[in-house]
């Protein structure tokens, strides 16, 4: 979207319960930099002291005097099949801080919606009741007022300024946004299965809802959706077609007639496929705001397909989370390349290879030349389930003993090719490159992505898994 790029220049699990700060934000000689985070504020990144919250690929700081917001701080680490941090990309913590900031700040404009409200009333395809159902009610407000975000600025590196509109002269891994509860299910045991009690949901309030809405405009090889359906017999499938709400069977690598969603949970050991129904039951929401979540993902999913469509890129999928404040829905958690699966198709002797621009990359890597530690990763996830135990014990253990190989070292050449990719997209977002000239980037580093393929042997298993006829 050409706009896209205007609108930056011009315009001006990250939730957690709101408790004291355990830790000193600042030295006591930058204490008073801090003013009301809905007025002026300066909060200067090196100043910042222990987080009270240390994850994977982020990092939480409170703000003191102010319990409602915190300081996430993005960093370059990644990590993929939920084993913690396993690479590292040079300059992703500040590009996947500027995807959140520019994103989040661009779902705050009404104008915004109104192009995605456009967009919809023009897309041939689309069912005319699923039409009507998508342009009515949550959509309208957000063309009114904007959609609501947990979002409120990012901070300058330098002056540490909050900016709330607009790229920061300086920007810095760090935003600041409003925090929600995290509340968690409690475990129960029936006759020796473990399950998980949501009924406390219902009766809170200011919290994040205890679920991922992934939005699903087309269905690759490695979505989960696809290995779960290829698994079932022809029974099992017409069921799973028409809970997903499609009207023919999927294939990979193809757009679907709509959009369609699927819920996993957010907050058990270990993330699980759900049906609408125990979705809307584990929500906490009523039926009626279940319902506006759910169309508010799909909307969601829509603005950002527009952003990666113009720099060249397929958007097949993305996830999102949600909090309850009162009446409202707001967008909370992370959103950055690492949240969206999105692909190039690379012209191929012998047809089309897709590559990936999100971490399935990496996913791809570790699969195609590791295949024995993700055998290891599988069966320890599948006894730590039964277990109703972390699967990351399990492993560890595993590996001490021999049992399991162990964690892989990623080759510095396909590292820097992810630099290169994840570099042009923040550079096409911030307004510093053309649309055309990230395209051809990226287009650059998809050729070179299958060239260490095929240096490796792998080409065929490349094929296999992101081939197309």
């Amino acid at each position: 979207m050409a706009e896209f790029a205007s609108f930056v220049r011009t315009t001006s699990d990250p939730h957690f319960l709101p408790i004291k700060p355990r830790f000193p934000l600042f030295s006591r000689d930058n204490w008073f930099t801090v003013a009301l985070i809905h007025g002026v504020m300066n909060i200067s990144p090196a100043d910042l002291r222990e987080p009270f919250y240390e994850g994977s690929v982020q990092r939480l700081f409170a703000v003191p005097g102010d319990d409602s917001v915190m300081v996430t701080q993005t960093t370059s680490r990644g990590s993929v099949f939920d084993v913690g941090a396993l690479f590292e990309i040079e300059g992703n913590d500040v590009n996947r801080a500027l995807f959140r900031h520019v994103l989040y700040t661009r779902m705050a404009d009404p104008m915004v919606w109104q192009r995605v409200r456009m967009a919809i009333e023009a897309a041939p395809e689309l069912d005319p009741e699923y039409r009507r159902d998508l342009l009515s009610g949550v959509l309208e407000s957000c063309c009114e007022r904007g959609a609501r975000t947990h979002h409120e600025g990012m901070l300058d590196a330098v002056t540490g300024e909050v900016s709330r509109s607009g790229v920061p002269a300086n920007p810095s891994a760090c935003n600041v946004v409003r925090k929600y509860q995290i509340l968690k299910p409690s475990r129960a045991n029936f006759l020796g299965a473990h399950l998980f009690d949501y009924s406390r949901f219902a009766h809170e309030d200011g919290f994040v809802v205890p679920l991922e809405y992934i939005v699903r405009f087309g269905i690759t090889s490695a979505s989960s959706v696809y290995r779960k359906y290829t698994a079932m017999d022809a029974g099992a499938r017409k069921a799973f077609e028409h809970e997903l709400g499609v009207s023919r069977p999927l294939e990979a690598w193809q757009y679907l007639e709509k959009p369609v969603s699927d819920f996993t949970s957010k907050f058990e050991p270990e993330d699980r496929m759900v049906s609408k129904q125990e979705a809307l039951v584990m929500s906490g929401l009523s039926g009626d705001q279940f319902a506006d979540s759910g169309k508010l993902a799909v909307l969601g999913a829509w603005a950002v397909r527009h952003l990666v469509e113009e720099i060249g890129l397929l958007m097949w999928d993305i996830k999102w989370e949600f909090a309850k404040d009162g009446d409202d829905l707001v967008f909370v958690d992370t959103i950055d390349t690492d949240s969206i699966r999105a692909t190039m198709f690379i012209d191929v002797e012998g047809g089309r290879i897709a590559t990936h621009y999100n971490k399935q990359a990496m996913r791809d890597y570790f699969a195609l030349l590791h295949d024995d530690w993700i055998a290891g990763i599988k069966e320890a996830k599948a006894l730590g389930q039964k277990a109703g135990v972390a699967f990351t014990e399990i492993l560890k253990a595993g590996q001490a003993t021999g049992q399991y190989a162990l964690t892989p070292q990623v080759d510095r050449d396909f590292l820097a090719l992810q630099v290169r990719k994840m570099g042009a997209i923040r550079d096409y977002i911030t307004g510093k490159e053309a649309a055309d000239t990230v395209r051809g980037i990226l287009a650059a580093a998809g050729r070179e992505e299958i060239a260490f393929y095929e240096s490796r042997g792998v080409l065929g298993g490349l094929r296999k898994i992101n081939g197309i006829s």
